[in-house]
């Protein structure tokens, strides 16, 4: 197929915004945070019931407490920053302010 038989596609604000870019990609990032956050919450809620089980071994509490600890640090300013973002677009649309 030639260039001249190709249907012109015209580019929306959405892809050529460099600030909804931007944010696009930041929510991206937030939701991957949130899921790696969550997941070491996850983690280390089914450790701590194995460690239960066996007797609380040190090396296992201390993986939970990182676990604990990496999750919070990991997941704090995913979920702050998904929210200005999300609040961001939701005041690009004209919606009310609702947070």
């Amino acid at each position: 197929m030639r260039d001249h038989d190709r249907p012109q596609v015209h580019p929306t604000p959405e892809d050529t915004d460099p600030v909804l870019l931007r944010r696009r990609r930041l929510l991206r990032l937030t939701g991957a945070a949130q899921r790696t956050g969550y997941a070491c919450f996850a983690l280390a809620m089914v450790l701590f019931v194995v460690a239960l089980v066996t007797q609380l071994p040190s090396w296992l509490v201390t993986t939970i407490i990182v676990l604990l600890i990496v999750g919070s640090i990991v997941l704090l300013p995913a979920i702050i920053l998904s929210y200005g973002a999300k609040a961001a677009d939701k005041e690009d649309r004209g919606e009310p302010f609702t947070y």
